[in-house]
């Protein structure tokens, strides 16, 4: 066994990654560049090693820095995570020639399966059912075009060293695969350093469905259940689950055996994923095979109970598995959300800085479920803009499916982040929707069920009720502690409380009158618009300060979000969101008079919608552009964003210029 590995990664990974090794009595080596000098991997290694400036191509993708950085560390063996080198034959040969053990497969097998393009080459002649495209080169646009309208529309544009998202577009038409054709190439490059892309056809109301593979270096592979991937936007997957809703034990086992046949064909001997895309009738495409460690592959571990970054490192040292087929049994349900650092109300666009408040929920056993949270960000650390922008992905486990999304829910209340935009209210929104919970998933769920964009629904019955009696007991303790101030003039006369209360709660207004309060709890009385008042009862441990309350109401267990915010709270739960104030009845009357606040009008200039690069202008003063038009593209956290016109125009002053970094909002271009 090592006695000491290199982590070729970053963020939340090669934290994961440490934590194992840490159990394995392996010492750690961390690499960093410049905007990662603080990162918490880098503080939680035994030693770390700069590689340079921020930029991925000048840092963590070079790799004779890497293997510097091993001969400096003494390191034995890199683990390359996921994303960056991961997936680079030209990186585990490197290794190889340089004496360091590569912690994932054999380079034989990441040329057949890690390129994209040859991957699908190898699993057509091992007669595996693939999706119809065209798996050669493209050179041109023009090319791509002529593709696509051979293979018929939608096609998907796909870049041949890509993952995450990055370098893919789908097309419904000639001028979309001519513009995509030219995006995915960029991102291509500026992700992967490999440009190459290839177009296949698109499988209408898709669900996204993967098998785990773990193979070792004598021959033996299997295959440990698979995961249900179907909850995307712009291609990246966003809650995953294992195992899938969709599948029953036979279509498991043929999918399962499949992917195992494909391993073995081309001798995988680390943990792998053979990605399908299925149809609603349970019939499954070969799509891609992802050499590497996958992102969600927790949801996997909690039900199964393998360490598959324990198996990597065992195999890589030579060990055999410790275990056969028939040993993997699959054991209950568990659901991953990936927190990510973007604002959902503006379409999932990036969002940068500091993370003033970073309070997971504790992990561990929770009731009837295990929460677990894997992350690589800190209270006070900086979200940059260079890399992905994930924050954390929360997991929880459970005996089904549903109380493993009631799990995921309550977790989700109580994971307070403050100081960036995040997607935590449009996965809380997820986890109370409908079809999300009866299991009927499609890659264009989100799409579907979010046609206008998304907007943090208001809170309404059972779960207004709830927010409403909190918002009132949390009045009720501030009251409380003021009054227990020490110092205060003593009045002639007895101050007599009102325990009658109008809650704000967004749009809505509801009484509530506090009944009594005592160490079992406090009672309160709401009602809504002349209709009948319900008595319940609360009970919390909350302080002031703290951003999540913790407690019951009525007799169940529910965590809110709680932010201050100037003469009351926000606050967040089962997916709802409303700013909370608790007024008596007369500074209720009052409050209905004051005038509303509008924001200033900026329609006759482009904002930036999130903080990112200029990549550039592709117009200039005077010019007259259509509805639809390109403006500029601002690439932000290695996606790149095209900013159109909304309607016909004239620009005005261009107040940028390619190269430029801009903050959220700055004002990139007026209109005349």
């Amino acid at each position: 066994m090592f006695s000491k590995i290199l982590i070729a990664n970053r963020g939340e990974i090669a934290c994961r990654i440490i934590k194992t090794a840490r159990r394995m009595g392996i010492a750690t080596v961390a690499v960093f560049s410049d905007a990662d000098r603080d990162a918490l991997h880098v503080e939680m290694a035994d030693e770390a090693v700069h590689l340079g400036p921020p930029q991925a191509a000048q840092s963590y993708l070079v790799i004779d820095k890497i293997i510097a950085a091993c001969r400096a560390s003494g390191a034995e063996a890199v683990h390359p995570g996921y994303g960056f080198l991961s997936e680079r034959e030209a990186f585990a040969d490197a290794l190889k020639a340089a004496d360091i053990t590569f912690i994932g497969p054999n380079p034989g097998a990441i040329a057949a399966m890690g390129d994209k393009i040859e991957s699908k080459k190898a699993a057509a002649a091992a007669k595996v059912s693939t999706v119809p495209g065209f798996l050669g080169i493209i050179e041109s646009p023009e090319q791509a075009v002529k593709i696509a309208n051979e293979i018929g529309y939608p096609v998907m544009i796909k870049a041949s060293a890509g993952g995450g998202g990055k370098g893919m577009r789908i097309a419904h038409s000639a001028g979309e695969v001519a513009d995509g054709f030219a995006r995915a190439k960029s991102e291509a490059a500026s992700s992967f350093g490999d440009d190459r892309v290839f177009v296949e056809k698109f499988i209408i109301d898709p669900r996204h469905i993967e098998i785990q593979v773990l193979g070792d270096k004598h021959g033996n592979v299997v295959y440990l259940g698979e995961r249900e991937c179907s909850i995307q936007r712009r291609n990246q997957k966003v809650i995953e689950e294992a195992p899938s809703p969709l599948l029953d034990a036979a279509t498991r086992k043929l999918m399962g055996e499949q992917a195992v046949a494909l391993a073995k064909a081309v001798n995988y001997d680390s943990a792998g994923t053979v990605e399908f895309v299925a149809g609603q009738d349970r019939s499954f495409f070969f799509l891609e095979m992802n050499t590497r460690l996958q992102v969600e592959h927790p949801v996997t571990e909690m039900i199964t109970g393998v360490d598959l970054v324990e198996e990597m490192i065992r195999v890589a040292a030579g060990e055999k598995l410790r275990f056969t087929q028939s040993d993997i049994k699959l054991n209950g349900w568990a659901v991953e959300s990936r927190v990510y650092a973007e604002d959902p109300t503006r379409s999932f666009l990036p969002s940068t800085g500091r993370l003033t408040t970073y309070r997971p929920p504790a992990e561990g056993l929770s009731g009837a479920a295990t929460v677990r949270n894997d992350t690589g960000v800190f209270e006070g650390g900086e979200i940059s803009i260079y890399y992905d922008p994930m924050i954390a992905k929360l997991v929880t486990h459970a005996a089904t499916r549903e109380e493993a999304i009631d799990a995921q829910a309550e977790a989700l209340d109580s994971f307070a982040i403050d100081g960036i935009r995040h997607n935590i209210p449009f996965l809380s929104a997820l986890m109370q929707h409908p079809r999300w919970r009866a299991g009927a998933l499609s890659t264009g769920f989100i799409a579907e069920e979010f046609p206008g964009g998304f907007a943090p629904p208001a809170p309404s019955g059972d779960v207004a009720l709830r927010m409403a009696a909190v918002a009132a007991a949390i009045d009720h303790k501030l009251n409380e502690r003021k009054r227990a101030i020490s110092g205060q003039m003593e009045n002639w006369r007895k101050v007599v409380f009102e325990k009658v209360r109008v809650v704000l709660l967004g749009a809505q207004s509801l009484d509530a009158v506090i009944l009594g309060d005592s160490d079992q709890g406090l009672s309160i009385e709401i009602g809504s618009g002349g209709a009948e008042a319900r008595r319940v009862s609360l009970y919390s441990e909350w302080k002031p300060g703290e951003p999540v309350w913790r407690g019951s109401v009525a007799g169940r267990s529910i965590a809110v979000l709680v932010r201050a915010i100037p003469n009351g709270v926000a606050l967040g739960h089962a997916g709802a969101f409303a700013e909370a104030r608790v007024y008596t009845k007369r500074e209720a009357e009052l409050a209905a008079l004051m005038p509303e606040k509008k924001g200033a009008d900026v329609g006759n200039q482009l904002l930036c919608p999130m903080p990112g690069l200029v990549k550039s202008i592709a117009v200039t003063a005077g010019q007259e552009v259509k509805a639809g038009e390109a403006l500029c593209i601002v690439e932000a956290m290695k996606m790149e964003n095209v900013l159109r016109a909304e309607k016909d125009a004239t620009i005005g002053k261009i107040m940028c210029k390619a190269g430029d970094t801009l903050a959220v909002d700055a004002v990139i271009m007026e209109f005349a």
